[in-house]
Parts: C-alpha cells; structure tokens; sequence
C-alpha cells in the first residue's frame, strides 16, 4: 500500500520537552512507523496556542500550501488538539488532521495483536474519542473505521456511525471490565510466579533494542525492528544464568515522551510484569543522541505506572554504534552500576548475566540450616543453587554449611520446605507467619 504523504507541524510552546535542536525528529520517527511518508515540516514558536486553529493563520495558509504543492493526504501535528481545533484545521487545509495523541494510538491499533492488547487500545481510542463526539461526528466516524485505510482510521472497530454517549459509555463499562477481569488473572499468575521465580523486567524507551536483548539472552525468537513499539505484548521466558541458576525475563512495550495518559492508564496490566518484577533492567540506547532525556521519560512513566521504587540496573545498549561517548560517561558517572553491552553483537552480556545472578542471590553470607532428609526439594535447593561448604548427618536430619545469598533464603523460606537454622522448631518460623500469595 502507498504510503500517505504527510505534513508535519509543531508549534513551540514555552512548555516543549522535545528535542530543541530537532523538534520534530520524535514526531517524524513515528509518523514513519504509522507508514506516514513526511513530505513536509513546519515550525511555529507560539507563547500560547491559537483557541481555534492552534497555530496562527499565516502558518495555517502555509500549511495549506504545502499540501497542494507536495499532494499531501494528512497534516500532523506535534501538539495535542481539541475537538474544534481539528475541525477548522481540517476545514481551511482541505485534509486529515491527525494530532500525536491520535497518531500513537494510530500505531498501536494496527500493531495490537493480542486479545489483551486489542482491548486496551480500544479502551483507549474510546476515551480519546469520547469528549470529541459533540464537536466532531465526521472525525468520530473515520476513526471509527468508516473511511478508507489511512492514519487515523484504525479505530476501536465501532461499525455503527451514529454511535451516542449512551452506547460509548456502555462499552467503555465492558472494556474496564474485561481488562479488569484480565489485569486480575495477571496480577495472580505474576504474584505466583515470584513466589517460586526471580522475575526481571525490561523496561525502556521505544526502539531502545528491548526485544533484541531479549531474544540474545533467552533465544525466544521475539519479534524485533528498528521502529517505534515493535512490541506491545509482555512476553515472558526464561533465561538461564548458569550454575543451575534461571530467572523469568519480561520484555515489555517501550516508553515515548508525552506518552497519551489513556495509553498508561489502559496499559497497566500489560506493564504488570514490570511493576511486580524483582529487578528492572532499565535499557538505554547510548547511541541516541537524546538518550539522557529518554531515561528521565522511562522513569516518569514508571512512577506512572507504580513501579518507580523496583530495584533497577542501569543497561547502557547499542555501544558498538555510538558516534560519541559524552552521554555514556554522563550516565556511567550517575549510575555507576550501569553495565555497557551491545544486544545485537552480544558484547558484555556475559557481565550483564553476572550481575543479574548478583541480585538473584543477594547478599552472601554462610549459616548452617538443618533440614529433613526426606524433604528432597530443600536439599535440591542447596545442593544446586548454593556452595555447600559441608554436610554433617544424624538420624533423619542433615545439617547444611553453605553460603547462600540473601534472595536465595527468602526464596527458600518462600517454599514451604522444613529448612531451619539449628535448634529452632520443625516449623520453622517463617513457615508460620508467612502470609499467602
């Protein structure tokens, strides 16, 4: 299919977070994903917007010319507008009007795949479109799927187009409670699942090369590109650390600044891994020359979402393609954790691994603990995942020297199994008091 040919439009407000040097490199990246052909940019810096057009009518003629002179099909904007703000614009420039909101939700419709993913984006499309249905009928019905195949039409597949508030909200109340009933299934399989793994989330900005780290760590074969939200859908697999030793990796949907605050809200149970993991491992793509901004996005978005207090470990990606080292050292210097590694070659991963099995185990320590010789599990535990430094037998007991971390206890106390320290009962206890998942 060919691709639309877009206009792109920013106006600079005092309150812009982008990029001042390229304030519409964001925008044409995910005009580009969209499958949008930008054929045009214009810039206007404003003190405050235009009531009904945004931008000021000089720019709005300018854009109009534009669209004759390289045949546009849509204009799209930076800034998020109103209802009414559309309408005229799409009334002078005679074309599509599509704002950033609409466009990243644009983009996450047509790569939603999933049954938990399409509802979210549907959710969301629907609260976007929700306060527009006064002010913007023929607006509601493309994005509703009555149009043809474009930017903007990949709506929430309403059919009907004369759809009313009576119906939307009645299909927002379903949504809310399919994704509840899901983000409840899910919050139940992860809270089991810690219980008996080490979870690691990856988190990060989009594109920062998540889904090419993880299939180099687990060989999940996940789907990975060079464009904004390759993936959308938590996917989960284990990555062997060595030494017997495994946690349950997360790779999650990336991150964007200005991020539409229906797409956090709804995408909260996709997130669930990272918000209940272990240990985040924050992925920055240090060839990016705005990577040090991404990163404030991932965390701002993380305090977002609930998971702003996880332990996280700085992962400096993509070093075999930076042009320079001036970010890197900056973050090296903030974070002196951080570990540099390319997912792609696979350089340093190796010292990745190392440092994950460092927060699996925890802080190391050596202690004896007695433990029944029929609770094969307990013995299997120390025997594989600790350094068993001795064993001393009695009747039906076996005495364990070993060094051990502080996770792996926890872990161990988390079984259910009758390890205890010498002297103490055969429940031990952490069996006793410990509440169930």
């Amino acid at each position: 299919m060919e691709s639309e040919r877009a206009v792109l439009v920013a106006a600079l407000l005092p309150d812009f977070n982008g990029n001042p040097h390229d304030p519409l490199d964001e925008l044409r990246s995910l005009a580009g994903t969209a499958g949008a052909l930008p054929v045009a940019e214009i810039l206007q810096k404003k003190g405050k917007p235009e009531p009904a057009t945004f931008i000021g009518r000089g720019k709005v003629q300018e854009v109009a010319e534009a669209i004759r002179l390289h045949e546009a099909q849509v204009v799209i904007f930076e800034n998020d507008l109103t209802p009414r703000q559309i309408a005229n614009l799409e009334e002078r420039v005679e074309a599509k009007v599509v704002d950033r909101s609409e466009l990243i939700l644009d983009i996450f419709a047509s790569r939603a795949t999933t049954h938990e993913a399409r509802l979210q984006v549907e959710l969301a499309q629907l609260q976007y479109t929700f306060p527009r249905l006064r002010a913007m009928w023929s607006h509601l019905e493309r994005i509703s799927g009555g149009a043809p195949t474009g930017i903007g039409t990949r709506g929430p597949g309403e059919q009907q187009l004369e759809v009313d508030r009576r119906i939307v909200r009645k299909k927002l109340g379903l949504l809310r409670s399919q994704i509840a009933e899901i983000q409840g299934r899910k919050e139940r399989a992860v809270a089991a699942r810690n219980l008996d793994h080490f979870s690691v989330g990856l988190v990060g900005y989009t594109n920062a090369g998540k889904s090419t780290l993880f299939n180099s760590l687990t060989a999940a074969g996940t789907y990975a590109d060079d464009k904004l939200f390759a993936t959308l859908s938590t996917k989960t697999r284990e990555w062997k650390l060595g030494g017997g030793d495994a946690v349950m990796l997360s790779d999650t949907v990336g991150f964007v600044r200005n991020l539409p605050h229906h797409l956090v809200a709804s995408f909260k149970a996709t997130l669930e891994e990272a918000v209940h993991a272990h240990l985040l491992l924050l992925v920055v793509d240090v060839s990016d020359p705005h990577c040090l901004d991404h990163l404030k996005t991932v965390r701002h978005v993380l305090d977002d979402v609930g998971a702003g207090e996880r332990p996280f470990l700085l992962v400096l990606n993509k070093i075999d393609a930076m042009a320079h080292n001036a970010d890197l050292l900056v973050l090296e210097s903030e974070h002196p954790d951080a570990i540099r590694v390319s997912a792609k070659s696979g350089d340093n991963l190796a010292a990745l691994t190392e440092a994950v099995r460092d927060a699996l185990h925890g802080q190391v320590q050596e202690m004896v603990l007695t433990v029944d010789q029929a609770d094969g599990k307990a013995i299997t535990f120390l025997e594989n995942r600790t350094e068993v430094l001795g064993r001393d037998y009695a009747d039906t007991t076996v005495d364990f020297r070993v060094r051990i971390g502080g996770n792996q206890l926890d872990r161990l106390r988390a079984m259910d199994t009758t390890a205890r320290l010498p002297g103490e009962a055969e429940a031990p206890p952490w069996r006793a008091s410990r509440t169930p998942a």
